[in-house]
């Protein structure tokens, strides 16, 4: 008898992560199709939250996410390219 083999540490999401991602609010959308990073859904939408809870402005909760984008980034060179990157 065959069987497809699966494994045991996979996960099985629910629902459709684009229908997740159509319900995000439109400046959110906006902002992650022009991000540096490929952000997911369950990493951005609690920084999007609380940065709209703690602002309770889009313009600043979007910049917020923006201040965060760059500062991993700045973290990422460091790690990848060591701290002398760019070179000055």
């Amino acid at each position: 008898m065959s069987r497809n083999l699966v494994s045991p540490r996979a996960r099985w999401r629910r629902g459709s992560p684009m229908a997740r991602h159509d319900q995000l609010p439109a400046p959110l959308r906006h902002w992650l199709a022009h991000a540096a990073l490929p952000w997911s859904l369950r990493s951005i939408l609690p920084l999007w939250q609380k940065a709209l809870r703690d602002t309770g402005c889009e313009t600043a909760a979007l910049a917020r996410l923006s201040a965060a984008e760059a500062a991993t980034l700045r973290r990422d060179a460091a790690q990848v390219w060591g701290t002398d990157y760019p070179a000055r």
